[in-house]
């Protein structure tokens, strides 16, 4: 989700971009983009942007002010909102917006989102809920946060309340890691707890010398951050970073900013969802406002990397059952006939392997019946007959 890094670095885009390009015509709107109709139009206008926190504003001015006055849009990225100036032919998809140029042929600043939760409504007025910027406006968002310290919303944990856009405007997912990652405080914690000594702390260092110069302060800060120092200082490193990490016009920058991140989505951390269902990364003890029943997972490390480092490694083969069938004989040799035959009568059963006993082996000869015997049964056969008084069937 884009935080306040993105969102001042998009503002500065268009003012970069867009700052001496002339527009013409209305405000063209998707069918399915989540803001009103821009009821703006003007044959030749321009375009200028300034962030707060995560909103972002735009302002239309036209260059004859009595043909039409000024029109603001404030706009909230969502998941995936972005900002885009391409040619009008060569329109990304999620285009939802889009202010054509004057130029021949012309081209378009867009704001594409593909995920659709971005919005963008009219009139200059930033959120009611919003509190003071986290960057343009800090001294504001400092004393804004250790002057409310009562509040319920400190109650929480200190990974949760960094999320409330009422006192952290700006703050986001990635960015409450790193800042409490650079800390090391537990992203369990109770947000009140950690406040209250940076509060402490900066009594503290009024009372130590009260009459000290801002270029000393900024050197103390700068050695002994505080959590409201960082919620500043760290957005800004993305920001002034030397090789843009989110400029639209070189999206192959993130492989810069996953160097720069040190903790979220780093392998080898810990992660657990907070009660708002939202994944917080860090290291060490979580902390004693931990959710009960879950269980802190390693991000898993990557094994692409690890075959990249190591391309010699042997890697098993995996082999059919008919190659196993020709290995076992080719290495056992072939058994003899005697030797199957005892092999068959044990899998087969005692009737199959009795009756194949007698095809191979040859009977003994029998022995001729003595004639005292022959005669008795000859004269026992007569005599059954002549009882019966029937026939001998033929």
């Amino acid at each position: 989700m884009p935080e306040c890094p993105e969102v001042h670095l998009a503002g500065r885009f268009i003012n970069r971009a867009c700052g001496g390009l002339v527009f013409a015509g209305g405000v063209e709107r998707s069918a399915v983009g989540r803001g009103p109709e821009v009821p703006f139009r003007s044959e030749a206008y321009r375009i200028s942007a300034i962030a707060r926190g995560k909103e972002l504003r735009l302002t239309l001015s036209a260059l004859d002010p009595a043909a039409a006055p000024p029109q603001d849009l404030v706009f909230r990225f969502g998941m995936s909102g972005s900002f885009r100036l391409c040619p009008a032919a060569e329109l990304p998809r999620h285009a939802h917006l889009r202010f054509l140029t004057r130029e021949s042929p012309p081209r378009a600043l867009c704001f594409v989102d593909p995920r659709r939760f971005g919005s963008w409504r009219l009139g200059d007025a930033w959120q009611q809920e919003r509190g003071p910027c986290v960057i343009s406006e800090y001294q504001a968002f400092r004393e804004n946060v250790l002057k409310n310290l009562d509040d319920k919303a400190f109650d929480k944990p200190i990974c949760e309340a960094l999320l409330n856009q009422k006192y952290f405007n700006g703050i986001g997912n990635y960015l409450r890691a790193e800042i409490l990652y650079r800390l090391k405080i537990p992203p369990f914690e109770k947000a009140r707890t950690v406040l209250e000594a940076v509060k402490d702390q900066v009594q503290k260092r009024r009372k130590k010398d009260p009459s000290l110069r801002l270029s000393k302060k900024v050197k103390l800060m700068q050695k002994n951050p505080d959590l409201l120092e960082l919620c500043h200082a760290v957005p800004m490193e993305v920001i002034m970073a030397e090789k843009q990490l989110f400029d639209p016009e070189h999206a192959d920058n993130y492989a810069a900013f996953k160097n720069w991140l040190q903790c979220y989505l780093v392998p080898g951390m810990s992660s657990l969802r907070d009660h708002n269902g939202r994944t917080i990364w860090f290291q060490g003890e979580p902390g004693p406002m931990a959710p009960r029943g879950q269980v802190p997972q390693k991000t898993p490390c990557k094994k692409r990397t690890q075959l990249k480092a190591d391309p010699k490694a042997l890697t098993p083969k995996v082999t059919s059952r008919a190659s196993k069938r020709c290995r076992r004989a080719a290495a056992t040799p072939p058994k003899s006939d005697e030797k199957e035959e005892g092999e068959e009568e044990e899998a087969s059963g005692p009737g199959k392997g009795h009756a194949r006993r007698r095809r191979r082996v040859t009977p003994a000869p029998a022995l001729p019946e003595p004639e005292v015997l022959l005669n008795t049964k000859r004269s026992r056969q007569r005599s059954a007959r002549k009882g019966r008084g029937t026939v001998p069937a033929l």
